[in-house]
Formats: structure tokens, sequence, C-alpha cells
């Protein structure tokens, strides 16, 4: 029983990290949604990635 304690802990933990990286972020008006812009190949140092605009190399970049 304690065992399936464990991994229930387990899980949420590593659902609740994984939630967080994009927060649903995948187009450019979910970017603006979230007071995010695109930003070509990285993000400037004042700013961190909340997602991507229209695939990979595109990323959508909110201020600190």
């Amino acid at each position: 029983m304690r065992l399936h304690h464990l991994l229930l802990a387990l899980l949420f933990v590593v659902l609740s990290a994984a939630s967080g990286f994009t927060q649903g972020v995948k187009t450019p008006q979910s970017c603006h949604r979230n007071k995010g812009v695109c930003v070509p190949i990285r993000c400037p140092r004042s700013m961190r990635q909340i997602g991507t605009c229209l695939g990979a190399p595109v990323k959508c970049c909110r201020r600190k």
C-alpha cells in the first residue's frame, strides 16, 4: 500500500513540473494573450521563454 502512495506522489510531481514549461503557448495568438511576444531564434536576456510561435525556431518570450 505504501508503494501506491509513493507512485501517486511521484506521478503528481512529474505531471505538475511538465505543465509549467510551455503553459500551452503554441500560436502567436496564445502568446499575445499570455503577455508575450514572438521572437525568432532565442529570447533576449531580460525575457524568458514561455512557449513557441508557429514551430520550434520562433519562441514566445515574456519579461522575467
